[in-house]
């Protein structure tokens, strides 16, 4: 009887093999992988993962080089200037 209840739930929180592959198919499409592969050929889930990791990585270095070069840039303005106050407006 144990079993059966954990079986059941189980199903309701996991996700199955198709629902698996389906959610690193999509993934994948939206990930521009790094892999010398046509979009036709197969790739292996681990490295769509990987992949999806360093973009992920690489967006938040791209995030903090803009922050902070924006941060120089408002340093370096008068923060009274015009120029201040269109950077100003961008933020927020």
């Amino acid at each position: 009887m144990s079993s059966r209840r954990s079986r059941s739930q189980q199903g309701s929180s996991s996700i199955n093999d198709a629902q698996m592959a389906d959610l690193i198919s999509k993934l994948q499409r939206l990930i521009p992988l790094d892999v010398n592969h046509t979009t036709t050929s197969k790739v292996s889930a681990s490295k769509v993962l990987q992949e999806t990791c360093n973009y992920i990585r690489r967006l938040h270095k791209e995030v903090d080089d803009l922050s902070e070069r924006l941060s120089e840039l408002l340093e370096s303005t008068d923060t009274n200037s015009a120029q201040a106050a269109i950077i100003r407006s961008l933020i927020m």
